[in-house]
């Protein structure tokens, strides 16, 4: 398989609604927990991607464009930007979605840098 198609098929997305247990005191989506549930997308995208041991080493810029309110759907997609010798940076992007219309917007966006490890916790190649 070459790598165009495993960047393919490593995308992932993840739905979630936003219950009022996951927002601020402005009844918005807390912003850890958005990086939280970035940070987890990323992982999966990359581990799907390299089928190894992946561990986050940095978190680049994250874009909170838009307030994410309680009672909407969000969508996070997270897809392979780059591969390296032993880390992949992943694009995660997540998009509002109103439960009863078909309104759709992006929120937040940023990229997740995650390297492969053995057992020993050592970097590794993540392609095989």
């Amino acid at each position: 398989m070459t790598i165009e198609e495993r960047i393919q098929r490593s995308e992932t997305r993840i739905f979630k609604a936003v219950f009022p247990n996951t927002t601020n005191h402005y009844d918005t989506l807390f912003g850890g927990t958005a990086m939280q549930l970035m940070d987890e997308v990323a992982f999966i995208a990359a581990t799907r991607f390299s089928r190894q041991r992946m561990v986050t080493v940095s978190s680049d810029k994250i874009d909170f464009t838009r307030p994410i309110p309680a009672g909407t759907i969000i969508e996070l997609v997270g897809t392979v930007a780059k591969v390296g010798n032993s880390s992949i940076k992943v694009h995660v992007d997540i998009f509002i979605e109103q439960m009863y219309s078909e309104q759709r917007e992006k929120a937040i966006s940023g990229e997740f840098t995650l390297v492969a490890i053995d057992e020993n916790k050592q970097p590794v190649s993540v392609v095989k």
